[in-house]
């Protein structure tokens, strides 16, 4: 089904086709359901094919995209495990610890833009999205400057966290050479989101597919023909994410969204303090559930024969977060399904639009599953050519199967709660799931149990991710969908009363 937009501004307005049509009252748009009534009077078979359509509008350019971009850290660590074991412990600490944590807390930050811009999008106030984002730009860039310090003092930290001394030097060197990629983060997060809350996805894919292309280029600049070493591997990523903002910003301030950019505005500078509370609680959100498989590295780094042991978890890590962006599709696609219904007033298109992505993410989950059991000896081969690491890995690489099936829900689970608005609440959840079960249960397995590094990651997959999963499939199961439609609206006219 086409979403047709239009202004609330103009008494008439184009539909993407250029024809004329009427705007229809506030009343009317904000409680218009996405589901037109042929489509909720169809059998089964032809809702889940419509809702699939509507669903694959957003995961598919989704999937390109984050695969894209993630391919570009896959990319830059496969050349780093070429240069030696040192520097791929060092750019793996400095991707999967320093770089995931401050991409998992403005990530998360940017969420609460699926949250309002979805349902704005759904109630049809599209002039709001762009102000939206603005107020998010606002809030990262700062963000951005108060974690500056953590580039700057990430050796002696690193050291202080019981890393090796030579893993620790190297990793601080080279993190101070992804600060570009620390503030393109704060751009590139809130246009995606923009971009993606309009069904304007292609966008964001193509962004992807240029800057992939242009990523591979400057590696084999840096590395294959300056030979300028780690730092120069780690550096070829700013560019590659700058050039894909750069993409994204082009297209919306051109005029490739005339109804919801129209220009930067004082409104942006309105409602901050609420603005900031809502991203703190996304942020702290995804952060908890971002930050949680960072700490089992560093965990890992506190072990004997550490530095073959990080390497091989790197690499699981790195193998897990690529095909993770597969669920993390799944995320925005649910996120923004569920916010459009939820804002147009239809708790049960909510609903449905759950079950829909949970399932087919879990079918993709378990055919990833498979080939990761059939195929457990070779994985290890695209990263490094060390026998030590590859056999570490292929010990590991049963935990990483399962990692990957429950990772197929867990995200979709969380998309449904951002399309929802209840950040805060699984941030409680996520907090006592992760670090009050999941951490202790890993260390108590890892040292206490001295099962080493796969006691840590089977205690942590099985003492937290399992039970937070679990937790949240039931407050999914058990949610007043009308409920929630309800207190969407009143959400989105709370959010357009900042906006004079």
């Amino acid at each position: 089904m086409i979403l047709v937009l239009h202004s609330h501004f103009p008494p008439q307005t184009k539909d993407i086709a250029g024809n004329l049509r009427r705007p229809k009252m506030a009343a009317e748009e904000g409680r218009a359901p996405l589901l037109s009534p042929a489509e909720e009077g169809g059998g089964a078979t032809g809702k889940v094919w419509e809702e699939t359509k509507k669903l694959w509008q957003v995961v598919g350019p989704a999937i390109f995209s984050r695969v894209s971009l993630y391919s570009m850290l896959v990319i830059t660590q496969a050349f780093a495990g070429h240069l030696g074991d040192l520097e791929l412990a060092a750019i793996s600490i400095v991707q999967n610890v320093i770089v995931g944590f401050i991409f998992g807390l403005l990530l998360g930050m940017a969420s609460a833009l699926e949250t309002l811009c979805g349902q704005a999008f759904g109630a049809k106030k599209y002039y709001m999205l762009g102000v939206y984002m603005q107020r998010s730009w606002i809030i990262l860039f700062i963000f951005c400057v108060l974690l500056l310090p953590i580039y700057f003092f990430a050796a002696p930290v690193l050291k202080l966290l019981g890393q090796p001394d030579d893993v620790a030097e190297l990793s601080g060197t080279v993190a101070v050479w992804v600060i570009p990629l620390h503030f393109a983060f704060a751009f590139s997060f809130p246009l995606q989101r923009f971009l993606q809350c309009q069904l304007k996805n292609s966008v964001t894919a193509w962004a992807s597919a240029v800057a992939l292309v242009v990523h591979v280029g400057v590696s084999w600049l840096f590395v294959g023909v300056l030979k300028l070493g780690a730092a120069g591997t780690m550096a070829t990523i700013n560019v590659s994410w700058w050039v894909s903002v750069l993409v994204m910003y082009g297209y919306t301030v051109s005029g490739g969204c005339p109804l919801t950019w129209t220009g930067f505005s004082v409104d942006a500078f309105a409602g901050l303090w609420e603005f900031v509370k809502l991203s703190a609680s996304s942020g702290v959100m995804l952060c908890l559930e971002n930050w949680y498989y960072r700490i089992l590295i560093l965990m890992t780094g506190n072990l004997k024969n550490a530095k073959i042991a990080v390497d091989a978890l790197s690499i699981c890590m790195t193998i897990n977060g690529w095909e993770m962006m597969i669920p993390l599709a799944f995320f925005a696609g649910t996120g923004v399904r569920v916010a459009n219904e939820l804002g147009a007033g239809n708790g049960k298109g909510a609903k449905f639009a759950t079950i829909v992505s949970v399932t087919q993410s879990l079918i993709i989950g378990l055919f990833f599953w498979v080939v990761i059991v059939l195929l457990h000896d070779q994985i290890g081969w695209i990263f490094s050519s060390s026998e030590p690491v590859l056999l570490a890995v292929n010990k590991l690489s049963i935990l990483l199967a399962f990692t990957v099936l429950l990772n197929s829900v867990q995200p979709v689970l969380s998309g449904v709660a951002v399309g929802s608005g209840w950040q805060s609440y699984v941030a409680y959840i996520n907090l006592g799931c992760y670090y009050c079960i999941g951490l202790p249960l890993g260390f108590a397995m890892g040292w206490v149990f001295k099962y080493g590094v796969m006691g840590i990651w089977a205690g942590m997959i099985f003492g937290g991710t399992a039970i937070q999963t679990l937790i949240l499939i039931i407050i999914t199961m058990r949610c007043d969908w009308e409920k929630e439609a309800q207190r969407a609206s009143a959400h989105v006219n709370k959010w357009s009363n900042t906006i004079k």
